[in-house]
């Protein structure tokens, strides 16, 4: 291979194992290299006096070294003063060898970039700059443009990639053609791509010194937004295609409004929401056809989605199809399967729960009924998807909270109901209400439905911000609530203490709250505890018998308890809006009004502050998911950082969303008209993430 295709090893410097180590990196070849783009960028276009040093300012200084000595404190420190016309500044090593410390005793002057950091009164230093050895002040020449920083890996620095970078730029420049995928005509149409690749690349790897450094890291600059349109339709183009695989299967043909449905609907003690009846039939509708469905359902916290999950149950069921509904955590599953017993039992449907602690002969003949079809409806954890557990003819699969669950498992959970080209319809839940920037990018195979309507009597949830020294009023308010026959939920965000983060221990936690609520009685979940504790104590918070559940995270889902219409979340700094608004989510859902009291502990950050602020003010779960979005990026709200599923290198969706109308029209324009630019573009942004395309 030559040119932009030749491996990164054909460079002066990369050996085998910097190739190895670049790898790691996902850089293999120069191409690899160019779109190895900046993390953010250093201003080395001059020399500042050491005067002018602003502390948490990185700069570039030049000095004559004074002083080098030893000193030792709590930490032994190679010191070097340096100074220059203006003043002095000290260097401080906490790392070093004999050999840098004889090396800065023979030096006369050093350039040093670092930053500089208030010592001592009057004192300035930079702790462990880059430096370089000079003659004379001057000699060196400063750099044209800004320098740019990359995410690195063990074994490859700051140095080699920009060694390497330098390299294909000037390989790109020499022979750029193959950069410029998109026709010309694309081009020269839309705004966003109006800036040549060939441009942006240069722009964003070397900046000119006059450079909006602003834009260029917020995502603004208009070589920046080349990029991000171009990443952003590759995974349209990915999502487009997956739906494209899809549609050459076929799927169960399952009749809507069966006789099922409608006597398990006469039967509920409540009337479906109009959200609720619109979702259901465009379910309906999807597993009607020959192709299997792919549906995303999102509805906001309390919004019912259970019972149109259990809408699409009924109708598969009376097609003769089995259905497996997967969940991600073990309370979850129960409360799924205890609604659905409570729905399909009497009208003689057999409903099973597999889960982690099914074992034995219990295990193996829940596994024969499967097989054999006596089992209707499977409710499960990851535990439904094993090697061993085999359906005999598998029509719906729903899946709910998909985020929780990676790829593989997604993939897994479909293939155990693939008969020759057939696969069963999926439903895909999840309470997390998504921007439609999101799910245009995200989930661009899957058709989407939105329950936008809360059933009625849901009550609106005050939510107060509260510091934890007044923690003692926190307790009294509980002791209140529980006199008055209300029950409590008090959340804490670690199970064991911990020196590092300042949290008070659910286990402590309640403890405490046992001595200080003598009349109540406490009760304790968390992730460590064993199946059936935590479902003994989940049960006996249902009932009544426990007035305050000391919790960790694991209720954040699917529990159910009308009754608890007050929530306490401490450390509610450290956790993120969705997660926030989840938990918050498991009151109001009686006739009680309802509160939940963020309690914080020291100083907040701005970002926190602004979290807290935010669900302080709205219930909307949109109105969050976008602030979520806008904080904390796509991978931390979707959870696809954990999930294996495609991560965008550098769009931001918040940012993006004014693209994705036009990236609409030139991915229909690529896959009608240029299928070989679509490969091309989904094996520069996407590599092996196209692995995925099948779920």
């Amino acid at each position: 291979m030559s040119g932009l295709n030749a491996a990164v090893s054909t460079l002066s410097g990369v050996g085998p194992k910097k190739a190895e180590a670049l790898a790691k990196l996902d850089i293999k070849t120069l191409t690899d290299v160019l779109f190895h783009l900046p993390l953010r960028y250093e201003d080395r276009t001059r020399i500042t006096p050491i005067a002018q040093l602003i502390h948490g300012v990185d700069a570039q200084i030049e000095g004559q070294v004074i002083d080098i000595r030893i000193a030792f404190g709590r930490r032994r420190a190679l010191l070097c003063t340096i100074e220059d016309d203006s003043a002095t500044a000290v260097l401080r090593f906490f790392h070093f060898s004999k050999k840098q410390q004889q090396l800065l005793q023979r030096a006369h002057w050093l350039r040093c970039y670092g930053n500089a950091r208030a010592g001592k009164p009057g004192h300035i230093e930079m702790v462990h700059p880059e430096y370089q050895l000079i003659s004379e002040p001057g000699t060196l020449q400063s750099e044209a443009g800004l320098t740019a920083v990359y995410p690195a890996t063990e074994g490859v620095g700051q140095h080699l990639l920009r060694q390497i970078s330098t390299a294909a730029l000037n390989t790109l420049n020499n022979d750029g053609g193959l950069l410029e995928l998109l026709p010309e005509a694309v081009s020269q149409h839309f705004q966003f791509t109006s800036v040549s690749m060939i441009e942006a690349i240069n722009y964003i790897h070397r900046p000119p010194a006059d450079a909006n450094l602003a834009k260029l890291i917020e995502g603004d600059h208009p070589m920046l937004q080349r990029l991000v349109f171009e990443e952003l339709l590759a995974h349209h183009l990915s999502l487009r295609q997956r739906r494209k695989v899809r549609e050459g299967y076929q799927a169960p043909q399952i009749k809507p409004k069966s006789k099922l449905y409608q006597d398990m609907v006469a039967a509920l003690p409540f009337s479906l929401t109009a959200a609720q009846q619109r979702v259901i039939n465009e379910i309906a509708n999807d597993c009607s056809s020959v192709l299997p469905m792919q549906r995303l359902l999102q509805g906001d916290v309390g919004s019912g989605k259970t019972v149109v999950a259990a809408a699409a149950i009924a109708n598969a069921v009376a097609a003769n199809e089995q259905c497996v509904l997967m969940v991600p955590t073990e309370i979850l599953s129960e409360q799924h399967y205890r609604c659905l017993i409570n729905w399909f039992e009497p009208l003689g449907i057999t409903v099973a729960w597999l889960h982690g602690r099914v074992k034995g002969a219990q295990r193996n003949k829940l596994l024969a009924a499967l097989v054999n079809g006596d089992i209707s409806i499977l409710v499960g954890t990851h535990a439904v998807f094993q090697d061993e557990v085999e359906y005999k003819k598998l029509g719906l699969i729903i899946i709910d909270e998909q985020h929780r669950f990676g790829v593989p498992q997604r993939l897994a959970l479909q293939r155990k109901g693939e008969r020759d080209q057939s696969r069963p319809h999926q439903l895909i839940m999840t309470a997390t209400p998504i921007p439609r920037s999101l799910a245009m990018t995200f989930y661009a195979d899957l058709d989407l439905s939105v329950i936008d309507e809360l059933p009625p009597g849901r009550q609106v949830i005050t939510t107060t911000v509260i510091s934890g020294q007044r923690r003692n009023e926190v307790v009294e308010r509980i002791r209140h609530a529980c006199l008055e026959g209300r029950q409590v939920y008090w959340v804490c965000t670690l199970i064991d203490e911990s020196e590092v983060i300042v949290s008070q221990a659910a286990t402590d936690t309640a403890e405490e709250l046992t001595e200080q609520l003598s009349s109540a009685r406490v009760g304790l979940v968390h992730g460590r505890m064993k199946g059936d504790e935590k479902a003994e104590q989940m049960a006996a918070f249902k009932s009544g018998q426990i007035d305050v559940l000391v919790a960790t995270t694991v209720i954040e889902v699917g529990v159910d308890v009308p009754n608890a219409s007050l929530m306490v979340i401490e450390n509610a700094e450290r956790l993120g809006l969705s997660q926030l608004h989840q938990l918050r989510g498991r009151v109001g859902r009686g006739d009680k009004k309802s509160h939940c009291l963020l309690m914080y502990h020291g100083r907040l950050s701005q970002n926190a502050r602004s979290r807290l602020s935010i669900m302080r003010e709205t219930n909307d779960g949109f109105a969050i998911a976008h602030k979520d979005l806008e904080l904390r990026g796509p991978g931390e709200l979707l959870g696809v950082r954990q999930t294996g599923d495609m991560r965008l290198r550098i769009a931001r969706l918040d940012e993006g969303e004014a693209m994705l109308d036009d990236i609409r029209v030139v991915a229909d324009d690529l896959l009608s008209n240029s299928p070989e630019i679509v490969a091309q573009l989904l094996q520069r942004w996407l590599g092996r993430a196209q692995d995925f395309a099948t779920v």
